[in-house]
């Protein structure tokens, strides 16, 4: 996606280990003109399937689901990354590694809102590792619902877990894919 890969050429900072920093325009202060252009992008990509929800994990995969999912008319389900007072203990759940924040969460998911049969999209903001998506890929099987697919708005490339999703059976498209970058800022993409 073209107009994706320029802003994060413009707007996006690279870190030293790898950390891609979009966060002025995609998971802290939110482009909405781009996400919508985002959420069109999915459906193009994904339209063809019947699509019964949009799952993501929070925080910043869920303005990205949101969009995604008006586009698409379907309801979002984001798994919570820690249990509170307010959620039945009936929950499906899966450990998960944060590649940025360096932690092990548990994961879940009310069983209320995820049911045998259903297809799910499962969108997100970055794939790194794969831990996160694996870890939803987990809990939509768990169901006995199909991951339908993996929608990526930023995929690093050089990494594993492009190739993890896939040999997971998952279809998974990436709207850009970092094949490099360096810490002088230089960000070069695939294809």
């Amino acid at each position: 996606m073209r107009i994706l890969e320029e802003r994060i050429r413009k707007d996006g900072k690279v870190f030293p280990g790898n950390i891609l920093k979009v966060d002025s325009f995609l998971n802290h202060q939110i482009d909405v003109h781009l996400l919508e252009q985002i959420g069109e992008e999915f459906y193009r990509l994904f339209g063809q399937e019947q699509i019964d929800k949009i799952m993501t994990i929070e925080a910043s995969g869920i303005g990205i689901a949101c969009i995604t999912a008006q586009r698409f008319g379907v309801p979002v389900v984001f798994a919570k990354k820690s249990q509170s007072i307010n959620i039945s203990a009936d929950v499906f759940t899966s450990k998960v590694a944060s590649y940025t924040h360096g932690k092990v969460y548990d994961v879940i998911v009310s069983k209320e809102f995820l049911h045998s049969g259903e297809r799910v999209l499962i969108v997100d903001d970055f794939l790194a590792k794969g831990q996160a998506m694996l870890g939803l890929i987990e809990i939509v099987r768990s169901a006995g619902a199909v991951p339908v697919g993996a929608g990526i708005v930023i995929e690093k490339g050089f990494q594993e877990g492009g190739e993890l999703i896939r040999q997971a059976g998952v279809r998974l498209e990436s709207l850009a894919v970092v094949e490099s970058m360096s810490d002088d800022g230089a960000i070069v993409f695939r294809g």
